[in-house]
């Protein structure tokens, strides 16, 4: 990863230099060779927002500008990651090692700076284990002016980008290398390396809770079942109740005995990005000594099929009772979080967001641009849309009409686990309602967990949504307190 150096006093003599301004007039302040000025003035008189690059290799100069005419104009902030990330690909085209900001007090305000080394820091990520010829990273050291961000920003944005890529890592692994226990080792190794603790309950002591909709979703696998809680509880914690965050952890789908068609499995390896998600989110929570109280819980498996898989029509009993008419075997995400969210009551939770690739309907609503939200606390849901509109990971609120858990009446169990075409976001929402008494919040995360072609700071595969809008809710709520 990149590292931020606070001070240009050590700056090797031969380093290259990004100069980042946010008003054309400005140019003259930094003493550039006459026709690298010009070149720019040029440019910079055609395009009055955004960026644009100009390499001189004879001086080896990046130049880059950015902004509106008017330097007091306030810039947006997801422009601002975006900026960061276009610079960081420069430099790494032309294969720089080091370079040293200048202007950047100047140009920035002191949360745009942070801003800009965020998407810096962030577009650095590559998934490339697999690959012989390995995708190399050249960038190693950026030199900034004093006081350029807050003490201990750059340790703080360090071990958040640290445990986004880590939740990307995650996602883009595939089944044979990652299956619930080994999502399991990893967790308790993390939980070691980063402060929190982990504990790990196996196929007894799952059988022993009667959770009947994580059984009934591994009844196909060979791999046994894993529920994973992980407790970070600082001693000067500000909240006596937990916020509680559950992430699904299907670690591959087939669909089950309603298999999927067509090209609709690739890519199913994604579908733990919500378990991802939470491990990664106590990851960088415990990294940066939050006073937060959070748990996370992650109820692991894959969905396979077997002689002994679930098929549709059978009725499969949950932990609190609740008898489940399954209709649709590739409906499964809902009955593993089910489970984990009648375990969360144990906790007197403060609030439960559980966040999954859950329905297509969502991914159709959304695309990748955003995540679709549903719950039953409207300060809560109105304080995290927040969060996502400043990581720029927004939140579309989902209907929650009563009409929707009528679809999922069932004639001969409780409930049944779809409710048929109409409103298939909403009815898979309604149905995870059905297991909570608390104040909760439910993410689809189907759209957004991973994309198909790099887009400014994201790269193709698994994006770790939802560990920045996370980590800024939680901070938000300290910030606040």
């Amino acid at each position: 990863m990149i590292k931020f150096q606070l001070g240009t006093h050590d700056v090797p003599e031969n380093t290259s230099l990004i100069i980042v301004i946010t008003h054309k007039n400005n140019i003259q302040d930094y003493n550039l060779p006459t026709g690298i000025t010009q070149k720019v003035n040029k440019r910079i008189t055609a395009k009055e927002n955004g960026f644009i690059t100009i390499y001189d290799k004879e001086t080896i100069t990046l130049i880059a500008v950015f902004g509106k005419d008017e330097p007091e104009v306030s810039q947006d902030s997801e422009e601002i990651r975006l900026f960061g990330a276009a610079v960081l690909k420069a430099l790494e085209h032309e294969k720089v090692e080091e370079v040293k900001i200048r202007g950047f007090n100047e140009g920035f305000s002191t949360c745009e700076r942070a801003l800009f080394l965020e998407g810096m820091s962030l577009a650095q990520y590559r998934f490339d284990k697999y690959k012989k010829s390995k995708n190399k990273t050249f960038l190693r050291t950026v030199y900034l002016d004093e006081n350029a961000v807050i003490l201990g920003e750059i340790e703080a944005l360090h071990n958040l980008v640290k445990s986004v890529s880590f939740a990307k890592d995650l996602v883009n692994e595939p089944l044979n290398s990652l299956n619930a226990l080994q999502f399991s080792e990893l967790a308790v190794k993390m939980g070691e390396e980063c402060g929190f603790t982990t504990q790990v309950l196996d196929k007894a002591k799952i059988e022993a809770l009667k959770m009947g909709g994580l059984l009934g979703v591994n009844q196909g696998s060979d791999t046994p079942p894993t529920f994973n809680i992980f407790t970070h509880n600082p001693a000067n914690a500000i909240n006596k109740q937990p916020l509680v965050l559950v992430g699904k952890g299907v670690m591959f789908d087939t669909g089950g005995y309603s298999l999927k068609t067509g090209d609709y499995m690739t890519d199913m390896k994604t579908d733990m990005a919500g378990a991802a998600t939470v491990l990664a989110t106590i990851m960088a929570v415990s990294l940066n000594k939050l006073p937060y109280y959070v748990i996370g819980l992650v109820p692991a498996t894959d969905n396979k099929i077997s002689a002994k898989a679930l098929v549709v029509d059978d009725i499969i009993t949950m932990s609190d009772g609740t008898t489940v008419e399954v209709q649709n075997t590739d409906a499964e995400g809902r009955l593993v979080l089910a489970d984990a969210l009648v375990y969360a009551k144990q906790f007197n939770p403060e609030l439960v967001i559980d966040l999954a690739t859950l329905t297509g309907a969502a991914a159709a609503i959304t695309g990748f641009y955003g995540t679709a939200m549903a719950g039953n606390c409207e300060s809560a849901m109105k304080e995290l849309k927040k969060s996502g509109d400043n990581v720029y990971e927004r939140l579309m609120e989902l209907p929650m009409w009563k009409e929707f858990e009528d679809l999922l009446k069932s004639e001969i169990a409780d409930i049944k686990n779809i409710g048929g075409r109409v409103g298939g976001a909403s009815t898979a929402a309604k149905f995870l309602e059905h297991f909570t008494d608390y104040d909760w919040i439910h993410l689809d995360i189907a759209g957004p967990a991973s994309i198909k072609e790099n887009k400014g700071y994201k790269q193709v595969g698994g994006t770790g949504v939802g560990v920045r809008l996370l980590y800024d809710y939680i901070d938000s709520k300290i910030q606040s307190n």
